[in-house]
């Protein structure tokens, strides 16, 4: 299933809502394709601006959904109506919520050390029937060519139809992009935060203020010392973009 792509700062982010995203997975699923998803708030938008090798992962990913409510926004000023907020912990409730009509076997990959499991035993709570085959926290280092192949091993040992990654943006679209094709999953998703936010380790922000596009927000004032970084890039997000509408510079989208 193709999206039609929109060009943020030569980010192609799939003008999609939550439906169309399921509807996806489940024909690649059934198609036995090998797809990643990325999803895609202001913050990865940048890291792809001051990291332009990352833009073609992004690029050529079956989905760049839109994670934050600025992407949204955009998306709609720039005409698409069909649109709404595609944010990786619903993503992740709503396909194990499918999966357990769908019989989807899932693998996570990702979080410190005990955290997937946790996550393993809440999802399994909440989604009665649903198939986690497996979990993984690697180190926070990069893994040896060893380990990386024992890891790839593992997993397709245990023939998950998605992995889930929360490794933090651009560290998981790199890992998918590099193990797509190696793994037998049909479908990888990198959530970041959402490993820490569903199994409770962090306080996740209200619906309302999600909908008033502050989460950016609630979670500086949660995490300062780690995300401020992140956060300090908002206001130069807003003058590119509005560059970018102005013409007054191109932002191709490369793949």
């Amino acid at each position: 299933m193709d999206h039609r792509r929109v060009n943020i700062l030569g980010v192609g982010v799939s003008a999609i809502n939550m439906d169309q995203a399921l509807a996806s997975f489940d024909e690649w699923i059934s198609r036995n394709e090998r797809q990643y998803v990325c999803v895609t708030p202001a913050h990865s938008v940048m890291e792809c601006y001051g990291k332009p090798d990352l833009r073609p992962i992004f690029n050529s990913s079956g989905m760049t959904t839109p994670d934050g409510m600025a992407i949204v926004w955009l998306l709609k000023l720039k005409g698409v109506h069909d649109v709404s907020r595609v944010y990786g912990p619903d993503l992740m409730r709503n396909v194990c919520q499918l999966s357990t009509e769908k019989g989807w076997r899932h693998f996570l990959y990702g979080g410190e050390t005990g955290v997937p499991e946790i996550l393993k035993s809440k999802l399994e709570h909440q989604y009665p029937g649903i198939q986690i085959v497996g979990t993984y926290s690697p180190p926070f280092r990069p893994l040896t060519e060893k380990e990386d192949y024992e890891v790839v091993e593992m997993i397709n040992a245990i023939s998950p139809d998605i992995i889930w990654i929360g490794i933090t943006t651009p560290k998981q679209e790199q890992w998918m992009k590099a193990h797509l094709g190696r793994t037998n999953a049909r479908v990888m998703v990198g959530v970041g935060a959402a490993f820490d936010f569903l199994s409770g380790r962090k306080v996740e922000a209200t619906h309302w203020i999600q909908s008033l596009g502050m989460q950016w927000a609630f979670r500086l004032f949660t995490e300062p010392k780690r995300l401020w970084r992140r956060y300090v890039q908002y206001p130069l997000f807003v003058v590119l973009v509005l560059v970018q509408a102005l013409g007054l510079k191109k932002f191709p989208m490369e793949t």
